[in-house]
C-alpha cells in the first residue's frame, strides 16, 4: 500500500506558502515561478488557508476584483481539507474527489511536512499498477 509518506519520500517536502496578506498578484507570480497550482497560507507555522487558481477565477476575475489590490486572505479558501503520513492514496483521491479539491496539505504532529497534489496521486497509482502489472507478467510467464 503506497502511502502520503511514499510520495513525500519520493518528490520532497517542500512547501510553498504565502502570508494571508500578499496579494493575489504576487501569489500568483510565486504560483507561476514554482509551476503550482496553489500555495499554503500561513502566518508563521499556522496554517490559515489555502489559494489556488480556481479560487482567483472564480472570486477575482469573475467578480471584477483586481489581483494587485486584493490580499490572499480576502479569498483563500479558508477550511483546509489535510492528510496525514500514514493516510493511503486511495484515502487521499477519496477526499480529493468527494471535496472536488486538488492538493492536500500534509500535517504531522500539528506541523506542515508537505503537499500531495492530485498528480501526484496519479502518478503513485500508475506506478503501483505497472509494478502489479509486471509482477502478473512474470508469474504468467514463469520468468520470476
Amino acid at each position: 500500500m503506497i502511502t502520503v509518506r511514499h510520495i513525500l519520500e519520493s518528490k520532497g517536502g517542500q512547501i510553498w506558502s504565502v502570508s494571508p496578506d500578499t496579494t493575489v498578484y504576487d501569489a500568483l507570480k510565486l504560483m507561476a515561478e514554482k509551476n503550482l497550482g496553489a500555495v499554503l497560507v500561513q502566518k508563521g507555522d499556522t496554517l490559515l488557508g489555502i489559494f489556488s487558481e480556481r479560487d482567483y477565477a472564480r472570486k477575482i476575475i469573475l467578480k471584477g476584483k483586481s489581483s494587485k489590490e486584493t490580499t490572499v486572505d480576502e479569498i483563500m479558501t479558508p477550511d483546509v481539507v489535510t492528510v496525514q503520513l500514514k493516510n493511503s492514496i486511495e484515502e487521499c483521491m477519496g477526499l480529493m474527489t468527494n471535496n472536488r479539491i486538488r492538493h492536500l496539505p500534509v500535517v504531522e504532529n500539528a506541523k506542515i511536512v508537505g503537499v500531495v497534489s492530485i498528480g501526484d496521486i496519479v502518478k503513485a497509482i500508475i506506478s503501483e499498477q505497472e509494478y502489479t502489472i509486471k509482477q502478473l507478467e512474470s508469474y504468467i510467464t514463469g520468468t520470476r
